[in-house]
């Protein structure tokens, strides 16, 4: 395998220390770590959406912009003296060899499932904590945050034996939410809802799948679905407000319908012809 080039990584790195040095960029050397930290959660959602349409073009110009984010708080905490792009660098060089001895060292692995525990053992040892969730982001949106602590505690063993148990654990969490929702204690039955969101969670987590994922593929198809229930509406010249919620049930339904495939019919040649 070729050797990676660096020489645009070092154009990079200058072309950021330029525009936040004298006489460059007015709005470049306003920003503060805070000032842009959004844009690191907005960048790395249009990498996932180009990554998604499968357009490589797009992923790779949306790859440069998230790196970007990484370059531009390199260089301002380069500036405060507390550390540069080579330092980050060299920082997750170091943790990948660190927490993969069974390639860089002697330590065995052959599973993915030993990697993952082995993985966290080494991080939980380097932190110096006494938890394995502790250090999961409280920012984080809490259909992600419930995976990623259903997903750290199954690595050292807390998880159901068998998928039977996660959906006897959703259907108990139904019944429980049904019941505070009969009894009219409001506090009760938002407790036993998150309860039932976190069992669903759990459910597509032990099938390798990700919530975050599926929820957001619902809702693109519940969007699409609606989309043409206005376009039906307004094509009729009426509004949604005009609508009963019979008429709008018969349009969902028609809108859920797939299209039928088109046959193209070719004519048969003769032999010979």
């Amino acid at each position: 395998m070729k050797p990676t080039s660096t020489k645009n990584i070092s154009r990079l790195l200058s072309i950021m220390a330029r525009l936040r040095g004298p006489g460059g960029c007015p709005w470049d050397r306003e920003q503060t770590h805070q000032s842009i930290r959004h844009n690191l959660v907005e960048e790395t959602y249009e990498v996932l959406d180009a990554l998604d349409g499968g357009k490589m073009d797009e992923f790779q110009d949306e790859l440069g912009d998230l790196l970007l984010q990484v370059v531009f708080h390199s260089q301002m905490a380069s500036e405060a003296g507390e550390f540069d792009f080579d330092a980050v660098a060299r920082g997750i060089a170091d943790k990948l060899v660190r927490r993969h001895p069974h390639v860089f060292g002697k330590q065995k692995a052959d599973t993915s499932e030993a990697v993952l525990m082995q993985w966290e053992a080494i991080k939980k040892q380097e932190k110096k904590s006494t938890s394995i969730i502790a250090e999961i982001p409280r920012s984080l949106p809490a259909l992600m945050r419930a995976d990623k602590v259903q997903r750290k505690v199954a690595r050292v063993g807390f998880d159901w034996k068998h998928v039977s148990g996660v959906i006897a654990k959703i259907e108990e969490e139904l019944t429980e939410a049904k019941e505070a929702l009969a009894s009219g204690d409001r506090r009760h039955f938002e407790e036993e809802v998150g309860d039932l969101l976190f069992a669903v969670v759990n459910l597509a987590r032990f099938e390798k799948m990700h919530a975050e994922d599926l929820l957001d593929r619902t809702v693109k198809k519940f969007v699409d679905r609606f989309q043409k229930i206005e376009k039906a509406v307004q094509a009729s010249g009426r509004r949604l407000e005009d609508c009963t919620p019979e008429e709008l049930n018969v349009l969902w339904e028609s809108a859920k319908k797939p299209k039928p495939k088109v046959v193209r019919r070719t004519k048969l040649r003769r032999a010979g012809a």
